[in-house]
C-alpha cells in the first residue's frame, strides 16, 4: 500500500502571497507498507529556505523514485485535521484573497489538480497535527512501549501532546492548548535578541556564554509550575511588561548589532527556563507511567541542549528524538497513521538513517556535470577517495563532501556536508568567514565513528549512539583541549555518531582520518552558504563551492578544485543567467520622479516571504534589460554586446554585479548546454 504524506501551504511557490509562515518547511514523504521510499523537503528542490508553499516538486520527486503516478497512490495523508484545514481555507477568504472556497479539502484537491491533472479528493486523509508528530517518533524509534511527547509552536489548536505508546497503539494522556506554547514563547523571547522565527537555534548556541542565574527570577515570574505536569504562562502583554519593568526592553538588540553580556545572560535564562518547563512536564508523566523510554517530536525537540539535559537527567534509559522533528516530519507521521488505521502490519525496524532524498547519480552523470563547469573547476577521479580526502583534511583543507542520497531534515549527516579538522579552535572562525557568514559564537558539530564515541563524549551506558546530531553531550574533559573546533564554550558538542552499516564511505573517511591523526572524528556542518538551504544536487554543490572559500569538493569519487575565482575576471559572463521559479523581475516608478530611467527602480523580487530568505535585491538597469531579453540559453557577454556594453570596464562592473547576486542566490547561473 502506497501512502503519500504531505506538509505544505495552500499556494504554489511561484505565486505571490507567501507571507503566511504557518506552513513552513513543506515536504513530501512516500511510504510503502511503512517502508520509507523517499522523503524530501520542498526547499531542497526549489531552493527557498523553509519553503511554505504547496510541495509540488517534493511530491513529484517521491513519485519518480519508484516510477509511479498519483493514480497509483492509495492515499494522500495531510498532517492536519479536516477541521483545521477547513478553518485555514475560511481564513483565506476572510483575509480578502479573492477566493470563495470554504472547504480546505477541495482547495487542496484543486492544487493537486492544477499540478498533476488528477482529482485526488477521494484519496485525501487527515491526521491531527500532534498525532502526526507522535506517530513519526514512536514508529521510527521502534520501542515496544514508551512515553511520547510532542512540543511545537502550534497545530490543530494545540502546542503539545503527551501519549503512552504500546505495541502499535498510542493513547492520549494530556493535550496542551496553544496559549501554553513553549515553541511560540521561546520565539517571542528571542526578539529581545534581534532574532525571529527560525533563529531559535542561534539563541540556544548563545546561551552557554551567559549566566542563567542573572535573569532566573525574572523568567520564573513569567510562568508558574503546577501539579500534575501542568503550568501557566502569563499573557504575552504581561510578559513584555515584566521585561520592561526589569529594564530589558532598553537592551533590545537590532539585527547585526553586537551582543552584550546582558543579551548572553538573557539567552542563558531563556534556555534554562525552557528546559525547566519541559522537564517539569515530562518528569511528571514519567513518574505517572513509569515508562523507561521517551520519544520526542515537534519543533521544540530540535533544541539539542534541552534533549541533552533530558538524557542526562536519568529519567529514561533511552530517549529517541525524531530527527525531522519539525513540521516536515509530520508528513511521515501522517502517512504512517493511515497505514495504522488501515490495519497494515508494521514491521519492527528502527529508523537508522535519513538518506532519503536526491541521489547524486552515477559516474557518467557526475562527470558530465563537472565537464560542463570545467572552465571554472578542475577535477579528477580518485580510486581511494576516502584516503585522499582524509589526507587533505589532515593537511588543513576545508572540503565539501557530496555522496549518495541527500538527508531528510535539517541536518547534514555526511552526505551533504562541509568537513574540516575538529582540533584547531580557529577553524570555527575560518569556516564562518569562508562559507557561512554567520555569528562567530555559533558552534560546529563533530561526526565520530560510532564505536569510538565514548572515548570523546560522555554517553550513558544504555544509549551510546546518536546518529541524527540532535543531542548536545558533554565532551570528555580530557579531550576538550584537543577538540577546539567542535567543543562549545561550556564544554559540550552536538554529536553525530556514524555507523559502518548506515554510511560505510563516511565511516571509512573518519577511520582514515583517525589513522592519520589519532582522532576518528571530523568537524561536520551543512553544505550551504547563509543564503540557501543545504545543497541537494551536484550542481547545487558546485555553485556553493564556486561562491565560497572552500578548498576542495568531493562528489562521488571525484576530487574537485577551483580555477581562478570567477569574480576576478570576466568568465562569469560566459555563463547563462536565469531566474528561479520563485523570483521575478520588477520595474517600478519612483513616486517623486518622472517616468524616466532615472526615476525607475529595478529589482529581483521573491514570491516567498522575507521569513524564507532575501525578499528583494536592487539591480542595475543594464542587468534588468539583459535578463528581460535573455532566456537562460545565451551567454551574458553576448547579451551585453547586443545592448552596447562592450568596454572591459563596463563588463567588469556587470560581472561583479552578477557574481554578487549569484552569491546571494538571487540569480541562477549555468554553463551553456547544447
Amino acid at each position: 500500500m502506497y501512502v503519500l504524506g504531505i506538509h505544505g501551504g495552500l499556494k504554489r511557490d511561484f505565486e505571490d502571497g507567501g507571507t503566511d509562515f504557518r506552513w513552513h518547511d513543506g515536504a513530501a514523504v512516500l511510504v510503502k507498507d511503512y517502508e520509507i521510499v523517499a522523503a524530501i523537503e520542498e526547499e531542497r528542490l526549489n531552493r527557498v529556505k523553509h519553503c511554505n508553499a504547496f510541495p509540488a516538486m517534493a511530491v513529484r520527486f517521491c513519485l519518480d523514485q519508484v516510477g509511479i503516478g498519483l493514480v497509483d497512490v492509495d492515499a494522500i495523508a495531510v498532517n492536519l485535521s479536516r477541521e483545521a484545514v477547513d478553518m485555514l481555507a475560511i481564513s483565506r477568504v476572510l483575509e480578502g484573497r479573492h477566493e470563495t472556497e470554504l472547504s480546505g479539502a477541495r482547495l487542496l484537491a484543486a492544487l493537486f489538480e492544477k499540478e498533476f491533472r488528477i482529482d485526488v479528493a477521494p484519496k485525501l486523509r487527515f491526521c491531527n497535527h500532534h498525532l502526526a508528530h507522535a506517530y513519526s517518533a514512536f514508529f521510527a524509534a521502534n520501542f515496544e512501549r514508551s512515553l511520547v511527547v510532542t512540543l511545537d509552536g502550534d497545530g490543530d489548536g494545540l502546542c503539545g501532546m503527551v501519549l503512552a505508546g504500546e505495541g502499535g497503539q498510542l493513547r492520549k494522556l494530556r493535550e496542551y492548548p496553544e496559549h501554553k506554547s513553549l515553541g511560540n514563547w521561546y520565539t517571542t523571547m528571542t526578539r529581545v535578541l534581534g532574532y525571529n522565527r527560525f533563529d531559535e537555534y542561534k539563541v540556544m548556541g548563545l546561551a552557554p556564554y551567559g549566566d542563567p542565574k542573572v535573569f532566573g527570577d525574572l523568567f520564573r515570574s513569567l510562568y508558574r509550575l503546577l501539579p500534575g505536569g501542568e503550568y501557566e504562562m502569563l499573557p504575552v502583554t504581561r510578559q513584555l511588561f515584566q521585561l520592561g519593568q526589569a529594564g530589558l526592553l532598553a537592551h533590545l538588540r537590532k539585527k547585526g548589532e553586537p551582543f552584550t553580556q546582558v543579551h548572553k545572560d538573557f539567552a542563558a535564562g531563556l534556555q534554562t527556563a525552557l528546559e525547566d518547563l519541559a522537564l517539569h512536564m515530562i518528569g511528571h508523566f514519567q513518574r505517572e507511567t513509569r515508562e523507561e523510554r521517551l520519544c520526542l517530536a515537534g519543533g521544540v525537540a530540535h533544541n539539542c541542549s534541552m534533549n541533552g539535559r533530558i538524557l542526562y537527567s536519568g529519567l529514561f534509559k533511552e530517549v529517541f528524538v525524531q530527527p525531522a522533528a519539525h513540521d516536515a516530519g509530520t508528513a511521515l507521521g501522517a502517512a504512517w497513521s493511515v497505514l495504522q488505521e488501515a490495519g497494515v502490519k508494521r514491521p519492527r525496524r528502527r529508523m537508522e538513517h535519513l538518506y532519503l532524498g536526491t541521489h547524486i547519480g552515477g559516474e557518467p552523470e557526475i562527470r558530465q556535470t563537472l565537464e560542463a563547469w570545467q572552465a571554472f573547476v578542475t577535477f579528477e577521479k580518485v580510486d581511494r577517495i576516502a584516503e585522499r580526502t582524509a589526507r587533505l583534511l589532515a593537511e588543513g583543507s576545508v572540503i565539501g563532501w557530496v555522496q549518495g542520497r541527500s538527508e531528510f531534515g535539517p541536518r547534514a549527516l555526511g552526505n551533504r556536508s562541509i568537513l574540516a579538522d575538529p582540533r584547531p579552535a580557529e577553524n570555527k572562525e575560518r569556516i564562518n568567514r569562508m562559507v557561512k557568514k554567520r555569528e562567530g559564537y555559533r558552534p560546529f558539530a563533530p561526526s565520530v565513528q560510532e564505536e569510538k564515541a565514548a572515548d570523546y563524549f560522555v554517553v550513558a551506558p544504555s544509549q551510546k549512539t546518536f546518529p541524527f546530531m540532535i543531542f548536545v553531550l558533554d565532551v570528555q574533559e580530557s579531550q576538550r583541549a584537543n577538540l577546539g573546533a567542535i567543543t562549545h564554550v561550556d564544554g559540550t558538542a552536538r554529536v553525530h555518531t556514524v555507523s559502518k552499516g548506515a554510511n560505510p564511505l563516511y565511516w571509512e573517511l573518519l577511520g582514515e582520518y583517525g589513522r592519520l591523526t589519532g582522532i576518528p572524528m571530523l568537524l561536520n556542518t551543512s553544505f550551504n552558504n547563509n543564503a540557501e538551504p543545504i545543497v541537494d544536487s551536484p550542481t547545487d554543490a558546485l555553485v556553493c563551492f564556486l561562491t565560497t572559500g572552500l578548498d576542495y569538493m568531493v562528489v562521488g569519487d571525484f576530487l574537485v578544485g577551483k580555477r581562478e575565482k570567477p569574480a576576478e575576471d570576466l568568465r562569469v559572463l560566459d555563463l547563462a543567467a536565469s531566474l528561479g521559479r520563485t523570483k521575478k523581475l520588477v520595474r517600478r516608478s519612483r513616486a517623486e520622479s518622472s517616468a524616466s530611467d532615472a526615476g525607475l527602480i529595478y529589482s529581483i523580487e521573491s514570491t516567498a516571504s522575507e521569513h524564507f530568505g532575501e525578499a528583494s535585491a536592487a539591480i542595475s538597469p543594464e542587468l534588468f534589460e539583459l535578463l528581460c531579453v535573455g532566456d537562460g540559453h545565451a551567454r551574458l557577454e553576448s547579451l551585453a554586446g547586443s545592448i552596447g556594453i562592450t568596454e572591459r570596464e563596463k563588463l567588469q562592473v556587470l560581472a561583479e554585479e552578477v557574481h554578487g547576486l549569484w552569491e546571494r542566490r538571487m540569480l541562477i547561473l549555468g554553463p551553456l548546454t547544447s
